[in-house]
């Protein structure tokens, strides 16, 4: 019975940290994607509730780096607080063992993991492609009212166009400038009084219609200046390209299929099967951090919450810096995907085992190194 109150303790210690840390992380990798989709908002006119179901497409590929951080975090502030306040002290006087400590660190990392690995199997695919193919039809729907008065648009494949007056209800143009340089040894220069912008929906191409203007061109030393009553122009938005999926949007039996199948050529198939291995290693990671946070927080008696989120941004940076040059070094062919994806989760678990061993020692990692040191001189 006693145990089980102290479990619970630690659970609701650890589970209250960790959707704190959870947010906040999330918020931040977020915060590097909001510029963007406000900038739909605000220069296409999208609606804000089509730009929340993007960000719904995007949060699995977030959660997945971000559970794992806020589990690390979760952890050592949980213990940090435990042993400032002396509580561990308290628990260890009544009895408790370091290894009394685990199970509630165990099931929590569990349960974080399992979550882990259900987002990186199924939801990270389904948000990544869905996140693609979002993205291209609403691009479709509102390439019409992309334009801007007063400032030029250079999105459009090989176009730039400047509008004077725009009349966004009307979709009108008054006094029109297009730059068209598709052509590269036939560049023109339409000026028009007005014109009137339509989109395809399906496709995404532009229509321009523009009345009572002039063309410039010149090939060579050949100028030419044509006037018209009536010119039809079309552009594509540069969204009418079919959606192109990367190792990122597929599947467990997709990536299974694709690794064994000759068609893909070999570095398609390595960059798949680190794919495979990373969505399993993610979830993982929970463990490795649970083990190693444990016996971090349990010496981090003094100085405070400042310090426990310090060590865990320099674990987090060390071994995600790792694992991206390990990830760039077997996507290139020169380590086995295997080892990339899975050695820093071996490195922090060894470290972490070793921290942990000399936590139920009560011995620090100065004391260790001293009797080493001492060891091997009187050797």
């Amino acid at each position: 019975m006693k145990h089980g109150i102290i479990n619970r303790y630690l659970m609701r210690e650890i589970t209250g940290i960790f959707f704190l840390g959870l947010t906040i992380f999330t918020l931040v990798l977020l915060m590097g994607r909001m510029v963007k989709l406000m900038e739909m908002v605000v220069a296409n006119g999208v609606p804000l509730a089509e730009v929340l179901r993007l960000i719904i497409l995007l949060l699995p590929s977030f959660l997945v780096l971000t559970i794992p951080m806020a589990f690390l975090l979760a952890v050592l502030l949980a213990f940090g607080r435990l042993s400032s306040d002396n509580e561990i002290t308290v628990l260890k006087a009544s009895g408790l063992s370091l290894g009394a400590l685990l199970p509630p660190v165990l099931l929590t990392a569990t349960a974080a993991a399992l979550l882990t690995l259900f987002i990186s199997a199924w939801g990270v695919p389904w948000g990544n492609t869905g996140f693609k193919q979002m993205t291209m039809d609403v691009a479709r729907k509102y390439a019409a009212s992309a334009i801007r008065e007063r400032i030029f648009r250079d999105d459009l494949p090989g176009i730039v166009l400047y509008v004077d007056q725009y009349d966004e209800a009307q979709r009108t143009m008054q006094r029109v400038m297009i730059q068209d340089s598709r052509d590269q040894e036939r560049p023109l220069t339409i000026f028009a009084k007005s014109g009137l912008i339509s989109s395809d929906d399906g496709t995404g191409v532009l229509r321009i219609l523009l009345k009572n203007g002039t063309i410039h061109t010149q090939q060579k030393e050949d100028y030419r200046l044509i006037s018209f009553g009536e010119y039809l122009l079309t552009a594509e938005s540069g969204r009418s390209t079919p959606l192109v999926r990367t190792e990122m949007d597929l599947g467990i039996g997709e990536l299974r299929n694709g690794i064994g199948s000759l068609k893909v050529s070999p570095q398609a198939r390595l960059k798949m099967a680190t794919e495979l291995h990373s969505r399993f290693a993610f979830p993982f990671a929970t463990f490795v951090f649970a083990i190693l946070a444990l016996p971090l927080g349990l010496s981090n008696r003094r100085t405070g919450k400042g310090s426990g989120f310090t060590i865990s941004i320099l674990i987090l940076l060390v071994y995600y810096v790792l694992l991206s040059f390990l990830r760039t070094l077997a996507e290139k062919g020169g380590i086995s995907p295997v080892l990339a994806v899975w050695l820093p989760n071996l490195i922090f678990l060894s470290i972490g085992l070793f921290l942990l061993r000399l936590a139920s020692q009560e011995m620090t990692i100065r004391s260790a190194l001293g009797r080493l040191f001492r060891f091997g001189r009187t050797a």
